[in-house]
């Protein structure tokens, strides 16, 4: 393209990276959002290279569910990913649990693309439990793609062990959500997933590859996008948590079947990369990329 992406504002409440005229994303670090919803930073809305946005904030179905995400619906009882949370044999209860995610400060340049970002989780009781270092680098601009790489490590401030689960580890079969979360727009719903060693549909939901891709078509405009999920290697236990109806979603999630303990002062972490495409890409094409575009 010849445009490199560069952070084009930035003030109190957001900061916006764009490649032109085009704003890739807008990450909102200070959120004004009901602590029901869980209070946490999210990237909406995000934008392919033609300008289509290709995530949903506060859908009638889900109003916690806010573009993309780095969440938590299990750590340790408490709910970081917002809403009711399952009880083994209860269901969904609304709980007194939901926490939240503040941001504390920024390290970046606005002539660079990548900007780290310190966060602390704190419990709806007010306790802080997690300190959180999050990166984000945009990366790989080309003609019809760009890509976000995340990496997030999350320490255990407390003086036992952080257990993070998720509603299938609570007993809820296939619904394993928790981590680094897409929502997309209701227009992708009945959208087309395709993942690595020949996976496909929302059969991949609890598991395992190392890529899965969502193709939505937008409303209004003759167009589609696809969304590329990459899993890094050193990530352990990821099973893919995806929808294309009746929403579309996607969360490689880190303890869909199985808990996952950190123990006291130790560190979690986690990375991925999202690249966001203009146009359908078939199976032959994800595979060329993902194999041009080795971690």
């Amino acid at each position: 393209m010849g445009e490199r992406p560069v952070i084009s504002r930035q003030d109190d409440e957001v900061l916006v990276v764009s490649v032109g005229d085009v704003e890739l994303f807008t990450y909102v670090h200070t959120p004004s959002t009901p602590a029901f919803e869980g209070p946490k930073p999210y990237l909406h809305p995000v934008r392919t290279l033609a300008g289509d946005v290709v995530t949903a904030f506060r859908p009638h179905d889900h109003r916690w569910h806010k573009g993309v995400q780095m969440t938590a619906t299990d750590v340790s009882g408490e709910n970081f990913w917002g809403g009711v949370t399952y009880v083994r044999d209860q269901g969904y209860v609304a709980l007194p649990n939901v926490g939240t995610m503040r941001h504390e400060q920024f390290t970046a340049s606005p002539a660079e693309a990548r900007f780290d970002e310190l966060l602390s989780w704190f419990t709806e009781a007010g306790q802080h439990w997690v300190h959180e270092t999050r990166s984000f680098t945009v990366r790989d601009v080309e003609d019809d793609s760009w890509t976000l790489e995340f990496r997030s490590e999350l320490t255990n401030l407390r003086s036992e062990p952080l257990v993070f689960g998720s509603p299938t580890t609570n007993g809820r079969e296939l619904a394993g959500y928790t981590g680094f979360f897409w929502r997309g727009p209701r227009s992708f719903t009945d959208g087309t997933v395709i993942a690595a060693d020949g996976g496909a549909g929302q059969e991949m939901m609890g598991k395992a590859a190392r890529w899965l891709a969502f193709v939505g078509h937008h409303d209004e405009v003759d167009r589609s996008s696809t969304l590329l999920f990459l899993d890094h290697p050193d990530n352990k236990g990821t099973h893919w948590f995806v929808r294309s109806t009746p929403f579309a979603a996607v969360n490689p999630s880190f303890a869909f079947h199985d808990t996952v303990e950190v123990a006291p002062g130790e560190t979690l972490t986690l990375r991925y990369r999202l690249v966001v495409a203009s146009g359908e890409w078939g199976r032959d094409h994800l595979e060329s990329y993902v194999e041009a575009h080795p971690w």
